[in-house]
């Protein structure tokens, strides 16, 4: 039996609804089924009675809620006093954007963690504390309910990416309105690309194209480009696959999208390691010139 499982069955527990509970966790709905059928099978009881219009706890399932959460605070006053003591470095998440020169200036303070996940599950993780910190982009919204510190690192300006001989592949800048922007199915990996590109369709009149195969990034995200024949918003996911010689990248004119970096943390967090950590990234940022003044208008 595993913490995390525990978690996922109070939020369960609480919101009487697999969906709503995924929701709130930031995780797929199947992903949320099958740990609570996983530590059901562990416990050896049902612990819901489910079916299409409700869900209820069973009388173990009742049996186990204050159980769970006494477990879970105590895990989490046991994990805030190994923090208060320990002298081990602190763990950094990341998605895709991590420049040497950071790694480099904050190297005796941090250890990057080794999983690589998306922005939303990152956050997450900062939240639960198996992350210190983290490198992500975030909304305003999720900002507030996991009660987490935000401080922007970069805006990184988004390119559209369109054929070599589409009419507007020698443009100065692609007007806004021209650009599609793809949002994918998949919510447990694009959540936070998919928040961003909706909000960046609102905002400009972006064209949305629905999309199920993953090609927000890498040579799906081109051949995407190909078939359309349009400018596409380009992801800030790096791209492992190389890019086609027939198409070509041009700025977008305003509202100019901006994926905003920020360096994450627990509001309440206030180690001395941390703030080190705050103050080096802010220095580097204004020694790199990583623009951030128009931070307020591309965080979402």
């Amino acid at each position: 039996m595993e913490l995390r499982q525990l978690r996922y069955f109070l939020a369960v527990a609480e919101e009487l609804h697999f969906g709503r509970a995924a929701e709130r966790l930031h995780i797929a709905s199947p992903s949320l089924s099958q740990q609570i059928k996983k530590l059901e099978r562990e416990l050896g009881a049902a612990l819901f009675v489910r079916d299409r219009r409700h869900v209820e706890l069973t009388r173990a399932g009742a049996a186990l809620v204050s159980d769970a959460r006494q477990i879970l605070d105590l895990a989490d006053a046991a994990a805030r006093r190994v923090r208060g003591t320990a002298r081990t470095k602190l763990r950094l998440g990341h998605v895709s954007w991590l420049p040497a020169e950071l790694t480099q200036l904050l190297g005796d303070v941090v250890r990057l963690d080794e999983w690589v996940l998306p922005s939303h599950t990152q956050a997450v993780r900062v939240a639960e504390g198996t992350l210190d910190l983290a490198l992500a982009w975030i909304d305003a919204g999720r900002l507030a309910d996991l009660d987490l510190s935000a401080h922007l690192v970069r805006v990184e300006a988004l390119p559209a990416v369109m054929p070599g001989d589409h009419r507007l592949a020698r443009a100065v800048e692609v007007p806004a309105t021209a650009v599609s922007v793809l949002v994918d199915s998949d919510q447990s990996s694009w959540l936070a690309w998919n928040e961003f590109a909706l909000a960046y369709a609102a905002e400009s009149g972006a064209h949305i194209v629905r999309i199920d195969d993953g090609g927000v990034t890498g040579q799906a995200f081109f051949d995407h480009v190909t078939r359309m024949r349009v400018p596409v918003l380009q992801s800030p996911k790096r791209h492992t696959a190389p890019f086609p010689p027939s198409l070509v990248r041009r700025p977008i004119g305003a509202p100019e999208p901006g994926w905003a970096w920020s360096l994450l943390h627990r509001r309440d967090d206030d180690r001395p390691e941390v703030a080190l950590v705050v103050e080096r990234l802010l220095g580097l940022r204004a020694t790199m010139g990583w623009d951030a003044a128009s931070a307020e208008r591309h965080e979402r």
